[in-house]
């Protein structure tokens, strides 16, 4: 297949790029900056210009859609015309390419209205609950995305669940960061599970879903590694294999949340484009359990992690040099 792969330039849309490559597949990529993926042609741009998505889209099989803006923060604008906006406009460029396949990538985050998670599997994506412009307008993309889905056009939407690994500079990078300066502590009594996914195992499952698009279009999948822990575990985990002091200290978990939405509200006021330390959301999605049914993920995609949460601490010390 001639795959088109959007966001490419990112942690886990480079990983998927590589993926399909290796697959056998011919792979372009979309995105403001080079990819860095050996063996795809890579295609600059924003999914936000409808021109340069029609040329990035001309003549392609499939596609699988990562692009996305992804903060604590921001203008509601921005989120709207990247993660909405963007989405149905690749969308009308795929169908206009005569395209079969379509992954949308997506998050549990669009499932979720605060509470903790406790072997869910992939609720429907509801904009009106989800917390925060990322999860609500993600939510709002892959209702448009499933929306799309026809005989001619088939859309899976696959939502990972924290993804990391060496290279990553959202989760590990900030934790790793926050541990180094002893501003990482644990929300609550750090008991909550959590499952995680190491990015190997993401972009072989979103590789699955496009190889299983004609017999599994329509739906929504949860992918995670299925080995859910206590986020203290999870945390010390990444700080040891980066060689940084464990979280020592605890904070309770509705203060952290009380303080969340202070600084959110403090953050919209504020010049400057850095992330708050805390939001009510974050400070949710660390102190509340996260962990999901894979069963119907792995039967129907025909898809296992290969790498464990072990052997993925493993690797990602040996990448910081331990």
């Amino acid at each position: 297949m001639r795959v088109l792969v959007t966001g490419a330039s990112g942690f886990l849309g480079r990983a998927v790029a590589a993926e399909i490559a290796a697959a056998g597949h011919e792979v372009r990529t979309f995105q403001r900056r080079a990819s860095g993926v050996p063996g795809v042609a890579d295609v600059l741009g924003s999914v936000t210009a409808p021109d340069e998505v029609g040329r990035a889209a001309a003549g392609m099989d499939a596609v699988v859609h990562l692009a996305a803006k992804v903060s604590l923060a921001g203008r509601p604008a921005d989120f709207e015309a990247v993660n909405v906006g963007g989405t149905r406009t690749l969308l009308a460029a795929a169908t206009d390419a005569g395209a079969t396949r379509f992954v949308f990538v997506s998050s549990p985050s669009v499932a979720h209205a605060g509470a903790s998670i406790v072997g869910s599997g992939a609720d429907p994506a509801d904009p009106s609950r989800a917390r925060g412009h990322y999860a609500r307008t993600k939510a709002q993309a892959e209702l448009l995305a499933l929306g799309a889905d026809s005989a001619s056009l088939h859309v899976v939407a696959v939502r990972p669940h924290l993804v990391w690994g060496p290279g990553d500079t959202q989760l590990v990078a900030r934790i790793v960061d926050r541990a180094r300066r002893g501003r990482l502590p644990l929300l609550g009594h750090g008991a909550a599970l959590i499952d995680t996914t190491y990015v190997d195992n993401a972009a072989s499952a979103i590789a699955a879903a496009l190889e299983r698009a004609d017999a599994v279009h329509g739906h929504s999948y949860v992918v995670t590694n299925g080995e859910p822990r206590p986020v203290a575990e999870l945390l010390a985990g990444m700080c040891r294999a980066a060689g940084v002091p464990a979280p020592a200290w605890r904070v309770p978990a509705g203060v952290a949340r009380g303080a969340g939405s202070l600084i959110e509200a403090a953050w919209r006021i504020r010049s400057g484009a850095d992330e708050p330390p805390m939001t009510r959301f974050l400070a949710e999605q660390l102190s509340t359990a996260h962990w999901f049914d894979q069963r119907r993920t792995r039967a129907e995609l025909r898809w296992a992690p290969a790498v464990s949460l072990d052997e993925g601490f493993r690797r990602l010390a040996a990448a910081y040099g331990r």
